[in-house]
């Protein structure tokens, strides 16, 4: 269980100090963020909870969130920034989960664009953000990570290898350090997207972080869908995926390792 004093404690100075909310069990903490965000809830609040009935992902996949193993998280921002920058949001809270599981963990993580976080072939994390657009810029996001920390067995029905940071790392993950970890990090980054020199290094910083963004044959799924090799991201943070009749940029969907042919 979490110790809510410490944490606000080991949060002081940030946004998120005495912003903080956290359930046993809940829905969804997104769900819950979103709910509040409409009501006029601040900038920086945070939903955190044990347990998630009914945990999703990008694309409306259920997210299996049991009682203690994972950190399940959503933060909601406000960020004053125009709307054509929000694509690169789930990136850069993509590079704040990989420094959080770096710091309390120890263990690398490498980013299949746009979403998942991946330790070796195995997922162990996902990230979902679901925004609101006002005129030109952006009323609101909702930043929700979900990590596996002491997960030791995995639904045998997942389609995708899973994996936790307790196995990954052969030792016991404290997910109150990784949730400050995290929430540092994501605060920093995020305040990066009011910076012009930061948001154009976001594209060139993932690529370094990931195995995905270049040179890899993939399988775009989604309104998209093709088949090719990744040739970087562009500097909306789209991925580019060259196939055999062009040079697709893909805006939306998410993409898996191509079969050998």
């Amino acid at each position: 269980m979490f110790d809510l004093a410490e944490l606000d404690a080991a949060l002081a100075g940030s946004v998120f100090a005495g912003r903080l909310y956290f359930s046993p069990v809940t829905e969804s903490t997104n769900t819950d963020a979103l709910a509040a965000a409409r009501k006029g809830a601040e900038h920086g609040s945070v939903w955190f909870a044990d347990e998630q009935r009914s945990g999703r992902g990008r694309g409306d996949h259920a997210w299996h969130s049991a009682a203690g193993e994972g950190l399940y998280v959503s933060v909601l921002l406000r960020p004053q920034i125009p709307a054509a920058r929000l694509p690169l949001l789930p990136l850069a809270a993509g590079l704040a989960a990989a420094e959080a599981v770096r710091t309390a963990a120890g263990l690398a993580v490498d980013l299949r664009w746009p979403n998942d976080l991946l330790i070796g072939p195995r997922k162990a994390g996902g990230i979902l953000v679901e925004a609101k657009n006002q005129g030109s810029g952006v009323a609101f996001a909702v930043v929700g990570i979900g990590i596996n920390v002491h997960q030791r067995a995995f639904d045998p029905s997942l389609t995708a290898a899973a994996t936790s940071l307790d196995l990954e790392a052969g030792r016991r993950i404290r997910r109150q350090e990784l949730l400050v970890s995290l929430l540092k990090s994501l605060e920093r980054e995020t305040l990066g997207l009011l910076e012009p020199d930061s948001v154009t290094a976001i594209p060139a910083r993932v690529e370094q972080a990931s195995t995905w963004i270049r040179g890899r044959r993939v399988e775009v799924h989604g309104p998209q869908a093709c088949t090719g090799v990744t040739d970087g991201l562009d500097e909306h943070g789209f991925l580019r995926v060259r196939t055999a009749e062009a040079l697709v940029t893909v805006q939306t969907g998410g993409i898996r390792a191509a079969e050998k042919s």
